[in-house]
Order: structure tokens, then sequence, then C-alpha cells
């Protein structure tokens, strides 16, 4: 079983490599822009999603792997009065794009993370972050789901495992990441 797990995950790291490379370079080129043009990094997603959200934004206003400056990154998955009291008010559909329509400026991105890209409340956020002239960038998996439709790039990993396709997520965050460490 543990075997099957690896193979599993090498089989798909040869998908991503062979056909997600080039956008994910983009990404990583999209993100650097970004933050060297002095906006920030709004992220957001569910469950295993939001804990990605999470871990990406604290690698940029920590650090990745060498000494740099903090630089903005924030997780919309981390202020609990915000999402309780949105989600009472508004519906929980609606805790991400109220905080996009509160905190980005245009000129930032905001990344949705999506396993199935249909999430609700991720592309509610989409369509707010396009209403403020944010970048749009989307990790899903699947066929990308409704994202493929509302984001300025979405990044469909080739997998329906949703354990696989978060794995995926966090190497592309992590590319991400190493390649603002380059520039920082």
């Amino acid at each position: 079983m543990v075997i099957e797990e690896l193979y599993e995950h090498r089989n798909l790291i040869q998908k991503v490599i062979e056909n997600l490379s080039g956008d994910i370079e983009t990404a990583c080129r999209v993100m650097v822009s970004v933050l060297q043009d002095g906006k920030k990094v709004l992220i957001a997603g569910n469950g295993g999603s939001a804990a990605d959200a999470q871990h990406i934004a604290a690698e940029l206003s920590g650090r990745f792997v060498k000494e740099r400056k903090a630089l903005p990154g924030i997780a919309l998955t981390v202020d609990t009065s915000a999402l309780t009291a949105i989600a009472n008010d508004y519906g929980y559909h609606h805790v991400f794009s109220r905080q996009v329509e509160a905190l980005a400026q245009p000129g930032d991105l905001f990344i949705g993370i999506s396993t199935s890209g249909n999430s609700q409340g991720i592309l509610n956020a989409f369509e707010a972050a396009a209403k403020t002239g944010c970048k749009t960038l989307g990790l899903s998996g699947r066929d990308g789901g409704k994202m493929n439709g509302i984001c300025d790039l979405n990044i469909v990993v080739p997998s329906d495992v949703t354990a696989r396709i978060q794995e995926m997520h966090i190497l592309i965050g992590h590319i991400m990441c190493k390649a603002v460490d380059d520039v920082y």
C-alpha cells in the first residue's frame, strides 16, 4: 500500500513536469512581479486547501529558505471573527469575497485553491478580485472546474485524487516561493 502511494505520487509529478512547467513558470513570474511592484498576495481555500493557503502565506511573510525581507502574503482563512461574521451575515460562500473586497487593491494577486475547481466561495472571491483589478491565479485539479473560465491562469493538476492534488498544490506553492527567494 505504501509503495503504491509513492508510485502514484511519482507518476503525477512526472505528468506535472511534462504538462504544467510552463504554467508554473508563468505563475512564478506573476507572483514575483506583484511583490516587486509593492503589492500583496491574498490566498484562500477550504479544508486542506485552507492549510495550503496559510502555508504559502507564511512562506512569504516569514521566509521560505533564505533570509530576506518579509513579504505581504495573507491567508484569508485565518481571521475567525471575519469568517464567522461574514458567514453569519452573508452566507459561507461570501467569506472570501468580502475579505477580497475589503483588503485587495489593483495589482494585487489573489490565489484561489480548490481541488475540484468548483468551490463557490473561491469562485466568488475570484469575481471580487477581478472587479478590484487583481491578478488571479487558480490551483485546482480534476478538469479545473468553473475556475477554468474565471481566473487569469488556472493550474490544473491532472488527477482526481484529492490527496495527490493537494500534494502538487503545495509543491507548486513551494516552487513559487523559491522563485521569490531567487529575487529577494
